[in-house]
């Protein structure tokens, strides 16, 4: 077992939710318990989750590289995704990118050196009207992000 028992029965419990011949809908929900335990998806875990759902290894990593919120590398312990699609790049995405970069002293897909950060270009996060958005550890929406507001936000960060 790769997993805690508590997180095989939180997969329990999206399992439930569907009928036994469809048990591979619950794939994103166990990728994503999977990931809150162990920070990111190594093969070996989604390996794991295959065998525990039912699902062919590679039908599970075709979802976990498919989408931007499962990390398939290990990451910093505060992942940073910045909208980059075009309204939010029109409304200062690509701003609040570069001085994440110069702040953090990172590029795109970057981890810092202390292990706190990693930062990545995010698909559109349906808050274009909040623009610049992002989003951080794939839980918390940060909106009409400006310097003041990111320097807030990874000081709080690093506590």
């Amino acid at each position: 077992m790769l997993l805690s028992e508590d997180a095989y029965k939180k997969i329990d419990r999206e399992l439930a939710k569907y009928p036994a011949d469809q048990r591979q809908s619950a794939v994103m929900a166990a990728l994503a318990i999977a990931q809150d335990e162990k920070g990111w998806l190594a093969p070996e875990t989604m390996e794991d989750i295959a065998n525990y759902i039912g699902m062919p290894p590679i039908a599970v990593q075709e979802v976990a590289t498919f989408y931007n919120m499962y990390n398939v590398k290990p990451v910093g312990k505060h992942k940073i995704s910045v909208c980059t699609n075009l309204p939010c790049a029109l409304s200062g995405g690509e701003r609040v990118g570069d001085y994440l970069k110069r702040k953090l002293n990172v590029d795109y897909r970057g981890t810092t050196e202390d292990g706190q950060f990693t930062l990545v270009e995010g698909e559109c996060m349906g808050a274009c009207g909040d623009a610049p958005v992002l989003l951080v550890n794939n839980k918390r929406m940060c909106s009409f992000m400006t310097e003041q507001k990111l320097d807030a936000l990874v000081e709080e960060l690093k506590k």
